[in-house]
C-alpha cells in the first residue's frame, strides 16, 4: 500500500510518552510526573515553577513504575510495584529529604491494596496485605517512615473496604453466592451489619468509591439499583438511605470529583459519545467553565490538587492530542501550560476520531468509533472514496469499554493505511447495567454477534474492503479474535491475541487465589464449571474446540508471568493449531504477565504486529530494523509467517 500522508514511526505512538500522570505536591509547591530513564518510566520531581529542571528521583531497570502518588506530609512519594508483571505488587517509598527509596512491604509471593491515606496521619496509610492467606487481604495500619505493620483487621470475606480520614475501616464488601455484592459496616468493635445487598444485576454498575469527613456516616457510590445507568449517589451507613448527587439519561456516572479539604463531591463524569461533566452544587462552576473554554473542543481531565485546594494538575486532551499538561490557579484563573505528553508527534498527520451508534442485529445500540487515514479521500457524506482495509479492535474485560479521544493503537494502524473500527459490544460497561447484563451467557455468542455486525456495517457503508478484516485484542479481546477465526472462519483476512484465553475451562479455573471473591461474577456471566450445563456451555464457547476451523493466519503474543490468563491458554490452542498444521506464530515474553509493561517489549511486538498486517493484510510497514533489540521476545512458532522475522529466535 501506498500513502500520501508518511509513515509515523512506531516509536512515536508506542513507545513510552516523554512525560506523563503529572501530579502536584501537597503544599502545592513541587511537580512530580513519570518519565523516562535509560528507556524505563520513572519518578521525577521539579519544582512547579521550573519543570525544567526536574530531577529523577528512582532508577528503576526493569517494567518502570506507574502507579504512584504523594503522601500527606508533602515529605514522600509512594509507588506500587510487581516483578516481571505477576502482579504481586509491593509498596515503596521515595524520602524526598534523604533521597532514599525503600520498599516497605518486602514479602515474597504476596500483594499490598493501598486503601487510604489522610492528612490527619500524613505518616501512615492503611494497607491490605495477602501475607497470611493469598486468598484474603489482611488490613493494617503502615508507619511510613518505620514501616512498621499495626493489624487492624484479619479479613476472611471481604472483597474491598473504604476509610475515613481517620483511617478508620468504615465499609466493606463481600461476594454472595448468586454474583452479587453485600455491603457492611462496622458496628460495636470488631463486629459488623449488613447494611445492603447489589443484586447480581446491578454489581457491575454498583461500587463505592469515596468516604465523607470521619464526623459524618456518609460514603459515595455509583449506583444502578432501580435504574438503569449508574448515577453518583450519597448514602448514609445508618439507615443505607440514598440522595441523588448526579446522572446521566444515557450513560453511567464514571468518575466522582471530590474536594480534599471538605471531602465531599463537587462534580461527575460520564462518557456517552464523548466525555461530558456535571457540576454537583456550585462551588466548580467558574472553574470546569475555565478549563472547557481552554480545552477548545477536547477533553480535560483534572489530575491532581493542592491540599489547600488553590493549585490543580490538568490534562488537556483530544483526538489528536494525546495530552498537555497545565497548572491552573484557581485564584487568579491562569491556566499555564507545563508539558506535553508526547512532543516528538508534533508535526504529524494525526487522524481524527469519530463517534457513531451502530445497531446490532436485535436493536441494541452499539457506540463505536472510527478512525480513518489521515490522508483518505472522503465523499460528501464523509466516508472513503474507495473501501479500505481494516482493523477492528476489541476491548479486553470484557467489562470496560473505548472511549472517544486519543487513542495509540487507533493512530498506529490509521498511520498505516488501516480503517480502525472499535465496538463496544454488549456486556461492554458505561452504557447501564441492561447494557452490561446483555452479555451474560453471550461470551462468544451475541457479543460476537455485534463485532460480526459492525464489520457487515462497515462494509455495507463502504469503509471496509470485505476480504480485509483483521480482528484483534487483549485479554477478552484476544479472546474474541480466536472466536472470530474459530466461529466465522470467513470473515476475517486474519487475527491477532494478545494473552487471550482459548478455553474457558480451565480459564476459570487457573484464576489466582484472590479472585475468588469475583469468581461468582464469571460463573454468572460465562457460565458455571461446577454444573454440567454451564461446562457444555463454557466448551461450546471455547475456540480450543474448534480449532481445526482456523484457516486463516492467526499471531498469539502471551505474557510468561500472566496470573489473570495463564501462559496454559496460550501453549494449548497453539498445539492444537500446530497438530492441525495450520499458519500461527506464537511469541512469548518471559518477563511480562497480562500485557507488556516494558518499552522494548511493545515495540518489538507492535513491529511483528504491522508485519503481519502488511503481509495478510496490504497496509503499509516500517521495517523491522532493530525494533526486537532489548526485548525479552521468544518466537516459539511461525517465525516464516511475519515477513523480516526470518527463522525461529530465543531470546
Amino acid at each position: 500500500m501506498t500513502l500520501s500522508a508518511p509513515l509515523i514511526p512506531r516509536r512515536l505512538l508506542q513507545g513510552n510518552p516523554s512525560r506523563l500522570q503529572a501530579q502536584i505536591s501537597p503544599d502545592g509547591s513541587r511537580l512530580s510526573f513519570l518519565a523516562p530513564v535509560d528507556g524505563v518510566l520513572n519518578l521525577w520531581l521539579a519544582p512547579v515553577a521550573t519543570p525544567e529542571q526536574a530531577l529523577a528521583l528512582t532508577r528503576d531497570r526493569q517494567r518502570g513504575i506507574r502507579q504512584y502518588g504523594w503522601t500527606p506530609s508533602g515529605r514522600q512519594l509512594w509507588y506500587l510495584q510487581d516483578q516481571g508483571g505477576n502482579e504481586d505488587f509491593q509498596l515503596h517509598v521515595v524520602d524526598l529529604d534523604e533521597g532514599q527509596v525503600r520498599n516497605l512491604t518486602p514479602f515474597p509471593g504476596t500483594q499490598v491494596r493501598l486503601i487510604g491515606l489522610s492528612r490527619r496521619y500524613p505518616e501512615q496509610a492503611l494497607v491490605a496485605i495477602n501475607r497470611r492467606d493469598r486468598r484474603w487481604h489482611d488490613v493494617f495500619r503502615l508507619d511510613l517512615r518505620s514501616g512498621e505493620l499495626a493489624l487492624v483487621l484479619e479479613n476472611n470475606s471481604y472483597a474491598l473496604f473504604l476509610a475515613d480520614d481517620e483511617l478508620r475501616l468504615r465499609l466493606a464488601a463481600k461476594a454472595t453466592a448468586d454474583g452479587g455484592m453485600e455491603v457492611h459496616v462496622p458496628e460495636d468493635g470488631e463486629r459488623w451489619r449488613a447494611l445492603f445487598r447489589v443484586g447480581a444485576e446491578d454489581v457491575v454498575t454498583t461500587k463505592p468509591l469515596a468516604m465523607g469527613p470521619a464526623a459524618e456516616s456518609t460514603a459515595y457510590f455509583l449506583d444502578s439499583r432501580g435504574r438503569d445507568t449508574a448515577a453518583a449517589v450519597a448514602i448514609d451507613l445508618i439507615s443505607g438511605e440514598r440522595s441523588l448527587l448526579g446522572e446521566h439519561p444515557a450513560a453511567d456516572v464514571l468518575e466522582l470529583l471530590v474536594n480534599p479539604i471538605s471531602l465531599r463531591p463537587e462534580a461527575c463524569r460520564s462518557d456517552h459519545l464523548a466525555p461530558e461533566w456535571l457540576v454537583i452544587g456550585a462551588s466548580l462552576n467558574e472553574d470546569l467553565a475555565r478549563l472547557a473554554a481552554h480545552a477548545t473542543g477536547g477533553d480535560f481531565q483534572i489530575l491532581s490538587r493542592s491540599a489547600d485546594d488553590g493549585r490543580w494538575i490538568v490534562a488537556f486532551s483530544s483526538d489528536t492530542q494525546p495530552g498537555q499538561y497545565a497548572l491552573y490557579e484557581r485564584d487568579s484563573g491562569n491556566i499555564r501550560p507545563l508539558f506535553v505528553a508526547r512532543p516528538e508527534l508534533e508535526g504529524w498527520p494525526l487522524a481524527p476520531m469519530r463517534s457513531l451508534t451502530l445497531r446490532a442485529r436485535d436493536g441494541l445500540p452499539l457506540v463505536s468509533y472510527l478512525t480513518l487515514p489521515a490522508d483518505t479521500a472522503l465523499d460528501a457524506a464523509g466516508r472513503p472514496r474507495n473501501p479500505l482495509p481494516m482493523v477492528l479492535l476489541v476491548h479486553g474485560g470484557p467489562w470496560a469499554r473505548y472511549h472517544y479521544g486519543y487513542n495509540a493503537e487507533h493512530q498506529f494502524y490509521a498511520s498505516r493505511g488501516y480503517a480502525v473500527l472499535a465496538v463496544n459490544f454488549r456486556g461492554s460497561t458505561g452504557f447501564g447495567k441492561a447494557f452490561v447484563n446483555a452479555g451474560n451467557h453471550e461470551w462468544g455468542g451475541k457479543m460476537h454477534d455485534d463485532l460480526v455486525d459492525a464489520a457487515h456495517w462497515a462494509v455495507g457503508a463502504g469503509i471496509a474492503q470485505r476480504e480485509r478484516i483483521a480482528i484483534m485484542g487483549g485479554s477478552y479481546g484476544g479472546y474474541a479474535a480466536l472466536v472470530g477465526l474459530s466461529f466465522t472462519p470467513d470473515l476475517f483476512a486474519c487475527g491477532i491475541d494478545i494473552v487471550g484465553p482459548s478455553n474457558l475451562e480451565t480459564l476459570l479455573g487457573c484464576f489466582p487465589p484472590y479472585w475468588g471473591a469475583i469468581f461468582e461474577q464469571f460463573a454468572l456471566r460465562t457460565g458455571d464449571p461446577r454444573t454440567e450445563d454451564g461446562r457444555q456451555l463454557l466448551r461450546e464457547r471455547s475456540p480450543l474446540h474448534r480449532a481445526e476451523a482456523i484457516r486463516k493466519p492467526l499471531l498469539i503474543a502471551q505474557g510468561a508471568n500472566d496470573v489473570r490468563v495463564t501462559r496454559q491458554e496460550s501453549d494449548q490452542i497453539v498445539a492444537a493449531m500446530k497438530g492441525n498444521d495450520q499458519p500461527v506464530t506464537y511469541v512469548l515474553y518471559p518477563d511480562e504477565g497480562h500485557g507488556f509493561g516494558r518499552a522494548e517489549n511493545r515495540l518489538s511486538f507492535m513491529a511483528l504486529t504491522e508485519a503481519f498486517l502488511a503481509r495478510f493484510m496490504g497496509g503499509a510497514c516500517e521495517p523491522l530494523g532493530d525494533a526486537l533489540d532489548g526485548s525479552s521476545l521468544q518466537v516459539l512458532e511461525g517465525a516464516e509467517w511475519i515477513p523480516g522475522l526470518g527463522g525461529p529466535r530465543q531470546a
